[in-house]
């Protein structure tokens, strides 16, 4: 809670002395009622305040001094022989406490320059302000300063505690204090300016900032390297590359601090080209500067490819940065985003000292990787051993861990964690809760936490469609984005792709072909290789064949692999194996040493019947060493992972899964299913094609979960591939007979289903 930051009527000092064993101070209703953060326009910064418990009260002048203590020792030597200290000597003390933040020696040392009666001197005051507001007691650091008569604040007062206050993130009322002493007549000086500017860079005060900016220039301030370097810092965060470019280029003298910024700021916004040429043009110019940790650790999240991580990794060990938790945090995290997690997991073993930071960048490093059970368990390890305290980053990555796996009882158990111990639930929170609950089949859960977000951005919007995409809500999420332009929200390229996917998922073709047109006409936004893969499954699934192969050659921007095996699926679903050979020819070339895609082409000619071709195949993938990957389906019951692959009976409880199965393949006989054998792609008879369709890992997960869970729960089913037509067929008939429902989750999407009707609508 924020404390109020001006007092129409202080109590006085003595009083405050006197009741300081009070519970609580009355408190203003408003703060800085006169500033310019009162007007209607900036209504999320005029907060209101409540009272506050005072848990380190101003000490009395009975309290004494801990003789013990070498700095307080230091003290009694000049006190022994009975003179007055000299005012220098305190204000020497008070800043030695200021360095050690050794508050309660601080304190002790107020107590002695109230007995002195020393308790207004200006300088004593500047330097106890600093020693409270660096301890962080804002609320001790700020009765000192008001108990200083107006007159008498001078700038390096004011600067004492607006720097607390941004210290402590406390940043509304450190913008209203610069305002308030303004009011005064006190002129600010370069440090006033660095403080308050970053106040503005942290609430994206962009109005304010520019206010203060011409003040800067007004002042003379301009050429200062620390005013500068705020100054870039507050457009940077207000999303104004170009002034913060502006800035830059205008100073007369660059030292690391200024080309740091301003590397930092192209990288964050996305320029990571630019950000390069940055950090070459500070190695190369004139002066030939070094990169300092800030220089590299915001130059980690600009390398495009593995190689330059790896030039910056070299340059970081040549200044002996390795090390540093900062640098370290950067390496992490970046090695995370180009799937190098060995590497990842040397930097991180090799640091020193680790923050919350660096748990959250390896946390993620593995999601990234492939390995979100190991990310849980690192978070696990993390929270159990109270190494540190997570954050919402932390917490952010764990809930995608959770998500990648959808382990939906876990997920559950680390939204109620967040509450628990009332981590700050931000936007990133709140969208990763959405993206959880969507990726493991629960879109209504989803869409509660989206409907109870105090503050929605872009990324929250589109988890949220996207969430409907994947669960075959394509109406909804439709409607959803009209929602989020009423709400004045510009969609990127993130929603077009979620929007294109929800068409593609629900047979949207006419829609489909509507917001990809709009992407470009209304928006701006130039459709990435992403968006044309999304038309082309779009096309594919719908028979329209021959124009998603159309689309491909007129694309203006070269295919991907992504493109081309959205093109050769649909040849699988439609059986078109002419098409599904050139699309493969393509992929062949662009991914050699993926077996998927043999195994793909294996499959059309499979279902087409033409064995031969089949085999020629199986050999060319025998030959180039290629494992195809094994099929899968698993099951989370009782936050433990239960995996099945085809007629597996490695599970403890085999005999009783196969004996359910059974009995459920009669009586869905009985109720007209009728195995479509088709779905088996080898040549065997038929008998033996319809055992193993009984034994499909899906089937066999289903069935687990039927003798393992409650039986009002859904069934939660995750499967690596693409689920089995008869699986789905059969999926229908048991989620009628068993009256449950049946989520399966496969690599393209989910199926809901409850008392024989699939969500998808049979199209998928």
């Amino acid at each position: 809670m924020a404390m109020a930051t001006a007092m129409t009527s202080w109590v006085p000092p003595l009083l405050v002395l006197q009741t300081r064993n009070q519970s609580h101070l009355q408190q203003p209703t408003e703060i800085f009622p006169q500033s310019p953060f009162s007007t209607p326009n900036s209504v999320s910064i005029a907060l209101k305040t409540q009272p506050r418990r005072r848990q380190h009260p101003i000490p009395t002048a009975k309290e004494g001094i801990d003789t013990e203590n070498p700095l307080m020792n230091q003290f009694e030597n000049f006190h022994k022989d009975g003179t007055a200290v000299d005012p220098s000597i305190y204000a020497s003390l008070l800043q030695s406490c200021v360095d050690m933040e050794a508050l309660i020696e601080g304190r002790q040392l107020h107590a002695r320059i109230l007995v002195a009666g020393l308790g207004h001197n200006v300088l004593l005051s500047s330097k106890l302000v600093n020693m409270y507001a660096v301890c962080g007691i804002l609320m001790d650091a700020r009765l000192v300063f008001e108990s200083i008569a107006m007159s008498d604040r001078n700038v390096y007062l004011w600067n004492g505690v607006i720097k607390g206050y941004v210290r402590h993130e406390q940043f509304v009322e450190a913008v209203g204090l610069y305002y308030r002493m303004q009011g005064t007549g006190v002129k600010p000086d370069h440090y006033t300016f660095s403080s308050v500017l970053k106040a503005c860079a942290a609430l994206s005060a962009l109005r304010q900032g520019m206010e203060i900016h011409a003040q800067v220039i007004q002042s003379g301030y301009c050429s200062y390297v620390f005013v500068g370097s705020a100054l870039m810092d507050m457009y940077s965060k207000c999303g104004i590359l170009k002034d913060t470019a502006k800035v830059f280029e205008k100073m007369s003298e660059r030292d690391v601090v200024l080309w740091s910024s301003m590397i930092a700021a192209n990288a964050h916004h996305g320029c990571p080209a630019e950000a390069l040429q940055l950090f070459r043009r500070m190695q190369e110019g004139a002066k030939g500067l070094k990169p300092n940790l800030v220089t590299i650790a915001s130059i980690l999240p600009a390398c495009l490819d593995l190689e330059q991580g790896r030039e910056i990794h070299c340059c970081a060990i040549r200044r002996g940065f390795e090390f540093n938790v900062f640098v370290g945090n950067g390496l992490v995290a970046m090695y995370g985003r180009f799937e190098r997690l060995e590497d990842a997991c040397q930097v991180f073993d090799r640091m020193f000292k680790r923050d919350v930071i660096s748990w959250s960048a390896m946390i993620r490093a593995y999601v990234q990787c492939g390995h979100a059970d190991e990310a849980l368990n690192l978070f696990s390890k993390m929270h159990q051993e109270e190494i540190v305290k997570p954050n919402a980053m932390t917490m952010s990555c764990i809930l995608h861990a959770c998500a990648e796996l959808a382990a939906f009882q876990q997920g559950i158990e680390i939204h109620a964690y967040i509450l628990r111990s009332e981590i700050e639930c931000n936007v990133f929170v709140w969208s990763a809760l959405i993206d959880m609950y969507s990726k493991c089949g629960s879109v209504y859960i989803a869409r509660l936490v989206f409907d109870e977000m105090p503050h929605r951005d872009v990324v929250s919007w589109t988890a949220m469609i996207v969430g409907y995409g994947i669960n075959g809500y394509g109406k909804e999420a439709l409607a959803l984005f009209d929602q989020m332009q009423e709400a004045g929200m510009q969609p990127n390229h993130i929603t077009f792709m979620g929007v294109l996917s929800a068409c593609s998922h629900a047979g949207l073709l006419a829609e489909g072909w509507l917001y990809f047109e709009r992407m470009s006409r209304d928006y701006n936004l130039s459709p990435s290789v992403v968006h044309y893969a999304c038309m082309v499954d779009l096309l594919g699934r719908a028979g329209h064949l021959q124009e998603a192969e159309k689309l491909i050659a007129n694309m203006p921007i070269e295919p991907d692999a992504g493109v081309w095996g959205a093109l050769m699926s649909a040849c699988r679903i439609h059986c078109n194996v002419e098409l599904g050979e050139r699309a493969a020819k393509h992929l062949f070339y662009l991914e050699p040493e993926n077996a998927g895609n043999a195994v793909l082409l294996s499959n059309i000619y499979a279902a087409a019947g033409r064995w031969d071709d089949v085999a020629k195949v199986r050999a060319m993938m025998k030959e180039k060493g290629l494992q195809p990957r094994p099929g899968c389906s698993w099951i989370e019951v009782k936050n433990r992972v239960h995996t099945f692959q085809v007629e597996d009976r490695t599970h403890p409880q085999w005999e009783e899964i196969y004996s359910l199965l059974k009995s459920l393949s009669r009586q869905m006989k009985e109720a007209g299913y009728v195995p479509d054998t088709k779905f088996v792609l080898q040549n065997i008879d038929e008998e033996q094609k319809e055992y193993i369709l009984c034994s499909h890992s899906e089937r066999l997960a289903i069935a687990f979960g039927l003798i393992s869970t409650c039986p009002t729960k859904a069934i939660r089913i995750n499967k690596n591939l693409r689920m089995c037509g008869d699986c789905h067929i059969a999926s229908k008939f048991i989620s009628k007979i068993v009256g449950r429902e049946i989520i399966v989750r496969d690599t393209n999407r989910f199926h809901h289903f409850w008392d024989g009707v699939c969500s998808c609508g049979d199209y998928w």
